[in-house]
């Protein structure tokens, strides 16, 4: 059997999915089996993928090997036909082939910032659950003065030949040794501290820096802060994914900034020069005269540094947002009373509206005022 098919999912072998029951994978086999048997089917690669579908069989049928399959995949279930060797996957925090030393898992946290620590980068201490090697026994899993000897089973090579009579006929299969998990050893005194895995659940904690410039969603690798390799092998990785909580005053834009800022209409009709709260210390601004609701001034290198290139950072948009007073005083109320009369008699005197070529009336465009007065008083 090739490499490839020695790979293939068992599940995709016998046609069924992740979740069928007992009932619908016997079932499948037996159906898959009458179609690839060698007596029936002369097709050249049928007698392969006979013993592709036992193989697959022998596992998803058996409740243990399944779910170590269904956690660890091929790497899992090491020594045993049809899979293949090598070091555990990440993700499966794993045990190479045989007794040899395999790379242990990546580990994957996650860590909150303020809106202020993301933008210009900070000192965290996470505290990190992982295995680590025990101190004890040194990774071997031996208790100290005593040493693993050989499995009498398999006489150490980590695999037994399993006959079982089928429907078929006799069907034999070389699987991982069940005393021994495929190792060749056994420990007669396991480590107490470890009880002969090697390797101790512990919680550790861990001083990170945090760059400028992240944002939610970026994702931080520590090397070999995850598990601890199975038999010695090397650490696995650390992510941490960063939330960034949001800010009530700025909102962020890739490494640009945006925050509104609260004007009065006299301020946009008539200019002012206000003092604007940034990202760090406050800045004078100039609101220039006869600015309209929504103008954005951009304040150039005032946003957020870029990762790995603090020296640059975005721009500051600062957005006018008129406020309209829900109260007016009594004075208020006289001089608005002033200006609208002042905005009619200014359209009053101005020139008829000029017509178009269709005939139809060209309307004026409205004035500042107008649009203010209108908006404040309803009108």
């Amino acid at each position: 059997m090739s490499q490839q098919q020695q790979q293939r999912d068992y599940y995709e072998v016998l046609g069924v999915s992740k979740s069928a029951d007992a009932t619908a994978i016997k079932k499948a086999f037996r159906q898959k089996a009458k179609e690839l048997h060698p007596d029936t089917n002369k097709s050249p690669t049928a007698e392969s993928q006979f013993k592709e579908l036992g193989e697959a069989y022998a596992v998803l049928s058996d409740e243990t090997k399944r779910r170590t399959y269904d956690t660890y995949g091929h790497e899992g279930l090491q020594g045993s036909s049809g899979m293949g060797g090598g070091a555990g996957s990440a993700s499966g925090g794993g045990r190479g082939s045989a007794n040899s030393p395999a790379r242990g898992s990546d580990l994957r946290v996650s860590l909150k910032l303020s809106f202020m620590e993301a933008a210009f980068g900070c000192e965290k201490t996470l505290e990190v659950r992982r295995l680590d090697t025990c101190t004890t026994c040194h990774g071997s899993g031996v208790a100290p003065g005593t040493k693993a000897e050989s499995c009498s089973h398999c006489n150490g090579h980590g695999q037994v030949r399993q006959t079982a009579q089928t429907m078929f006929g006799q069907f034999t299969q070389v699987v991982t040794c069940p005393h021994c998990n495929g190792t060749g050893q056994v420990i007669p005194h396991p480590c107490t501290d470890c009880h002969g895995e090697g390797r101790k659940e512990q919680t550790k904690p861990l001083e990170l820096t945090i760059p400028a410039g992240v944002d939610s969603g970026t994702r931080l690798r520590v090397s070999n802060e995850g598990d601890a390799g199975w038999k010695n092998g090397p650490n696995g990785d650390l992510y941490v994914v960063l939330n960034v909580a949001i800010d009530p005053h700025f909102v962020r834009d890739g490494y640009d900034v945006l925050s509104k800022i609260p004007v009065s209409f006299s301020q946009l009709a008539l200019g002012d020069t206000v003092e604007i709260p940034l990202l760090k210390g406050v800045q004078t601004v100039k609101i220039p005269a006869g600015s309209a609701n929504g103008t954005v001034i951009t304040l150039r290198g005032e946003g957020i540094p870029q990762i790995n290139q603090p020296q640059r950072r975005g721009d500051f948009r600062l957005q006018l947002e008129v406020q309209i007073p829900q109260k007016l005083s009594s004075a208020e109320r006289d001089l608005l009373q002033q200006l609208r009369q002042l905005e009619q008699e200014r359209i009053a005197k101005k020139p008829k509206a000029e017509t178009t070529k269709s005939g139809e009336e060209a309307p004026h465009p409205s004035g500042f005022f107008a649009k203010l007065k209108e908006s404040l008083l309803g009108h």
